[in-house]
């Protein structure tokens, strides 16, 4: 039986591939929790929104870049249990969208083949979802 007094928290992610096949991942800037680690970009799912909106607003808040939620297709989630809450993140994968990233909340941006991912250093709800997308690439 997991701790009552632990929060669910609903988080989202988009793995944002571009046309040679490469996933897009964020540093996490200085000042922030797992400050330093690379992640796949998203965040909370706000009250009142699905989690495709949520992707569609925080890739719009963090990249500078458009999408539609019909461009989304999920693919995976992680369910990670962290000191003080329980993680639900759902991965959707994302391959048209308008614009060119840019790091508007991270430290940097990289674009790094799916066998490549384990070389980046991630928080550890994200290390699960490689497995998926080096299936998917």
């Amino acid at each position: 039986m997991s701790d009552p007094s632990k929060p669910l928290v609903i988080v989202v992610a988009c793995a944002l591939i571009d046309a040679d096949q490469r996933v897009l991942i964020a540093q996490r800037p200085e000042g922030k929790a797992m400050a330093g680690l690379w992640e796949f970009p998203g965040g909370k799912v706000e009250p009142g929104e699905t989690p495709e909106e949520a992707v569609v607003r925080e890739l719009r808040e963090e990249l500078s870049i458009e999408t539609k939620t019909a461009c989304l297709a999920p693919l995976t989630f992680a369910s990670h249990a962290y000191d003080d809450f329980h993680l639900l993140m759902p991965l959707f994968v994302c391959r048209r969208y308008w614009g060119t990233p840019v790091a508007v909340e991270h430290k940097a941006l990289k674009w790094v083949r799916p066998g490549k991912l384990r070389d980046y250093p991630m928080p550890e709800a994200d290390v699960p979802l490689i497995a998926h997308l080096t299936d998917l690439l």
